[in-house]
């Protein structure tokens, strides 16, 4: 173990378990990869990785078998993917050691497909999922089309969409469905948004919702609200709400709001902009405008933060450095304690939305995580036990 600048170095071996020629990864941090037994692995694969996806490109679902030499088994494929958040593949709550949800498109636009991935049984839900409650009976969701058009790498292409270019749909936001029924609704609207406090470079631009989560109690969610400055710039603001729509709140109103995670069911760790220091790590308290400083080893610069199961660490990674590394840590919470595991080094992307972001993940009882690189040259999924590190 060595030091450098105050915190601690451990480089620990991450382990590939896919393989190319064909490419592997699985998105973003938010969701849980393994199975309720530990055993599988969720993963999608593809035949390039150099250019975005066009609606007529597959990406085939896998599970990988981790105690059968990382065998990679094909289940499903799916036409809604993207670089960044994949097709929201997740182990569904209320069966997590067998289905499986995941989203795909039709002739008549986008939906949900939980597929039992032992029996390969399917049932189809009418729209796609964002983000699963804790307990999966609920589900909520917003206009992949929409966010395709403003945030490319987010959504999915070729999708009907009248209202796309209009600045804020009265019919659109954030939107709420049954998963045992395919029942939905509009949930939060862009009118509410506006209304909400408004700001004077609302007019005339462009809004959207992305990257939506909800608490660990299933009780609260969150989103960003996005939207085009007239300078072509970028406004961010952080919003909580009720899982019925109401009680809404404006958690953070500062023009910029990042990568977030639910500590618990009222504070929110994320890479923000605040009065208190400028742009930096800070703890949210929900229905307050509390803001603290997450502490001093966290990173001075945004990462894919996510809490470990018993919520003593926090895995994090930076974007490229000079050199081109990605970093990947752990931050002891109780101890301000930061400890760098590995450094990866990324490749340089004709697009910013191919990129291969690490977005770390956790398993389910925080003993591994596991990433997407690139840094041997095809982009695939890799696994670093932590054990030693967090038990420690």
């Amino acid at each position: 173990m060595s030091t450098e600048h105050t915190h601690e170095v451990v480089e620990l071996a991450a382990r590939a378990v896919t393989h190319g020629p064909k490419h592997h990864f699985f998105g973003y941090y938010d969701m849980l990869q393994w199975d309720a037994t530990g055993r599988y692995m969720l993963g999608l694969e593809t035949t390039f990785m150099d250019r975005s996806p066009e609606p007529e490109d597959p990406a085939v679902i896998g599970l990988i078998d981790t105690e059968d030499d990382c065998r990679w088994e094909p289940v499903a494929e799916t036409y809604a993917w993207n670089w960044q958040q994949s097709t929201r593949l997740q182990w569904l709550a209320s069966a997590p050691e067998r289905e499986i949800i995941y989203n795909d498109r039709t002739e008549d636009g986008l939906v949900a497909v939980i597929l039992d991935v032992q029996s390969r049984e399917k049932r189809t839900l009418p729209h796609p999922v964002n983000i699963v409650t804790h307990d999966g009976s609920q589900a909520l969701t917003l206009n992949f089309a929409r966010v395709h058009q403003y945030r490319p790498g987010y959504g999915y292409p070729g999708l009907n969409d009248p209202s796309v270019h209009e600045p804020a749909p009265a019919d659109d936001g954030v939107f709420w469905m049954d998963m045992r029924t395919g029942e939905s609704r509009l949930l939060v609207s862009f009118e509410q948004l506006l209304e909400l406090q408004p700001r004077a470079d609302f007019a005339g631009a462009p809004h959207w919702v992305n990257h939506i989560e909800i608490s660990p109690d299933d009780k609260r969610c969150s989103f960003l609200h996005r939207w085009h400055t007239v300078d072509d710039k970028w406004g961010h603001r952080l919003i909580t709400a009720n899982l019925d729509g109401s009680d809404i709140y404006l958690l953070n109103d500062h023009m910029h709001f990042s990568h977030y995670d639910w500590r618990d069911g009222s504070h929110i760790l994320a890479w923000a902009n605040h009065p208190l220091a400028g742009q930096a790590f800070y703890v949210f308290t929900d229905h307050t405008q509390e803001a603290t400083s997450a502490g001093k080893m966290m990173p001075d610069r945004d990462g894919h933060c996510s809490y470990s199961p018993d919520r003593r660490w926090v895995l994090n990674d930076t974007y490229p450095d000079a050199d081109k590394m990605r970093t990947l840590m752990l931050y002891e919470v109780a101890t301000d304690r930061r400890i760098d595991i590995g450094r990866f080094r990324s490749h340089s992307p004709s697009l910013a939305e191919l990129r291969c972001d690490l977005h770390p993940r956790w398993n389910r009882d925080g003993s591994q995580v596991c990433f997407d690189s690139v840094h041997e040259g095809s982009r695939q999924i890799y696994v670093v036990d932590v054990e030693a590190v967090v038990s420690g």
